[in-house]
């Protein structure tokens, strides 16, 4: 039911039934002897179904200048009417409306992303007035400073900053992950997220044109205006296709004519078959419906092309450069392990551990804080934040310290055991930050904490590796923390102790080395990069320069997104080769057969037209595309 629904929306779809039943009851009205009846029927069918094409077709041709697929099948239409084809004629204009009005529809589905977007932001938000008092009105209307109410399960409406109590975000339409994040207050929100704990309040920080949405969809929507270089070279040669078929044509009657003797209604009759067999519908619609679905198959999986060009440029990559921080890893530290001296009192450190660091908001204190989630909460005596260096904490008479080696251990002169030494120097060597904690000059346990690697990093790389795509990293950090990370993931290639005006010179040596070399990066420091690249990934979670730079955006920051793009681009080019070879096998065999006298009318229509609609077919295939 729902198809149908969307069949009679479409105005060109409508008209198409109208012309199939007027041709119905034309071929009823021929068969009963009523000729004369049957021929203004088929006129009417012909007007009805041939509108939108005609018209398309002359504004074409008068305000672009140029010659359209449009133009040839009216006037093969005219001209099989001219000469009594009556039916034929009216049945030629049905069968090229209903292609255009099916490759319309298949446009429109490609297109879907973009309102699939839109869906995901109410049209309405509640703002509190001078008054206080929530009033409803159109989230376009928002303005940067306003409140915002969002009760519980609703859908936040815009960008913008949390100024109640704690909430509790669903962010899967963004970051993609399901489990819901608690936010804090201050802490930003997205607009198109779902509140799934308390009434909130925000603050809008974005007008509603500059929220993540919006760019989001601006960027999809001028991504699907860009055509990829097939498609472009496709409609470039069009107009030259169609004149050289509208001279052809005259010359094939003239040659049917005085050459083969075939008498001048079967001649100018096989002109109109020619002409409408040599149309190059299928040609046309080889390439961008396959693009389309491309684009809106990579937007509903959190992808951003920009533009028919890059999706076509992917699949050429030989290598891949990645960023390090904030790209493979998460770009915040964590707690990966925990040493605790013996006889020490593990929950006791925790304890004092937690209370103290429970009043920063210090990177370093947060990843322990997490780490520390079940621990209790203690009353100490005094803590002192020593800027740069840590804690000096006093509890029952003792006096502990917080921080790194030189604040916690040199200034207190303690000396570690070799087995403990060892454990220190092999943790930073690899990267680790280790906090130490120490009692009365006593070392009591030491945290070492680490940017961990994102999930989707390690599948990604090894992904890209089985298809023979050299992984890449380039980091600022030393060799021993780059080759650590690399290990991890797979990389197989590390560029360590690079600053970031570097990245653009090490980017110009791989391409010598490698060829087409693709950049994946977040930061400021990234986008040279990014824009000098084969192809630029960005980070969703990343920088504007960095996204407005790069030419795909990683929405939801899952790298697996890229071997996905790869392979889909691939399968694009599979898919418009074949719709190419396709079309063409069918433009010579129908005119083949046309010179042999081996099809009608009719029967070359049906060929023609249905050779348009099965490569726009194939080329919706991209929508229904997984690894």
């Amino acid at each position: 039911m729902n198809n149908l629904k969307k069949w009679l929306e479409n105005q060109g779809m409508r008209n198409t039934i109208i012309c199939a039943v007027l041709i119905v009851a034309g071929i009823i009205l021929q068969s009963q002897g009523l000729e004369n009846v049957a021929i203004p029927v088929f006129i009417v069918a012909f007007l009805i179904g041939g509108y939108y094409s005609a018209k398309n077709g002359i504004e074409e041709l008068i305000y672009d200048k140029h010659l359209n697929v449009d133009v040839l099948m009216i006037l093969a239409a005219i001209g099989a009417s001219v000469i009594g084809y009556w039916m034929e004629g009216a049945l030629l204009i049905f069968i090229f409306s209903l292609a255009e009005a099916m490759e319309t529809m298949a446009n429109e589905k490609s297109r879907n992303a973009i309102s699939e977007l839109m869906n995901l932001t109410p049209d309405e938000a509640r703002r509190y007035n001078d008054a206080g008092e929530v009033e409803v009105i159109p989230t376009s209307e928002l303005k940067i400073g306003d409140k915002v109410q969002v009760p519980r399960g609703e859908t936040i409406p815009i960008d913008g900053k949390l100024i109640s109590s704690n909430a509790v975000i669903n962010e899967a339409s963004v970051t993609g992950e399901s489990v819901p994040v608690e936010k804090v207050t201050s802490e930003d929100v997205v607009g198109g997220t779902i509140n799934e704990g308390n009434r909130i309040d925000i603050e809008v920080t974005v007008k509603d044109s500059d929220t993540l949405f919006s760019k989001i969809i601006r960027l999809v929507d001028e991504a699907q205006s860009s055509p990829s270089k097939t498609a472009s070279f496709i409609e470039s040669i069009e107009d030259t296709y169609v004149k050289v078929v509208l001279i052809g044509v005259p010359l094939f009657i003239a040659f049917a004519y005085f050459v083969l003797d075939w008498g001048w209604t079967e001649s100018f009759y096989r002109g109109m078959v020619l002409l409408t067999v040599a149309s190059p519908c299928a040609l046309v619609a080889s390439a961008t419906p396959a693009t389309l679905s491309a684009i809106s198959n990579a937007a509903r999986n959190g992808m951003i092309f920009k533009g028919g060009q890059t999706i076509d440029n992917v699949n050429a990559l030989d290598a891949i450069i990645f960023d390090k921080t904030g790209t493979l890893t998460v770009g915040q530290p964590a707690v990966t392990d925990v040493y605790y001296l013996d006889n020490v009192d593990n929950t006791h450190v925790d304890e004092v551990i937690k209370s103290a660091e429970s009043g920063s908001t210090h990177p370093i204190a947060t990843a322990i804080l997490e780490y520390l989630t079940e621990t209790s909460l203690i009353e100490l005596d005094n803590v002192e934040d020593i800027t740069g260096k840590g804690f000096l904490i006093k509890h029952n008479g003792s006096e502990w310290k917080v921080g790194k080696h030189s604040y916690v251990l040199t200034e207190s002169n303690i000396q570690l055991t070799e087995d403990v030494q060892r454990v220190v120097t092999e943790k930073e060597s690899t990267g680790n930050t280790v906090i130490f904690v120490s009692r009365d000059n006593e070392l009591q346990a030491f945290y070492a904490l680490e940017d961990v690697v994102k999930e989707n990093a390690k599948i990604a790389i090894e992904k890209l590796n089985n298809m023979g795509i050299q992984t890449i990293m380039v980091t600022g950090d030393n060799e021993n923390t780059g080759k650590h990370i690399a290990k991890q993931v797979g990389i197989k290639e590390v560029h360590a102790n690079k600053m970031p005006d570097e990245k653009s010179s090490i980017l110009d040596e791989l391409k010598e080395k490698y060829g087409n070399v693709g950049m994946v990066g977040d930061g400021v420091n990234d986008a040279p990069a990014l824009a000098k690249a084969s192809t630029g990934f960005a980070m969703g979670s990343g920088t504007d320069i960095a996204m407005e730079t790069a030419d795909v955006v990683l929405i939801k920051d899952d790298l697996t997104m890229i071997p996905f793009s790869i392979g889909l681009s691939k399968k694009m080019k599979r898919i418009i080769v074949a719709n190419v070879i396709f079309a063409i096998s069918v433009i010579v065999l129908l005119i083949v057969a046309n010179l042999f006298q081996a099809i009608n009318l009719p029967i070359g229509v049906i060929g023609h037209e249905g050779s348009t609609i099965l490569v726009i077919l194939n080329g919706l295939r991209l929508l229904m595309y997984r690894d």
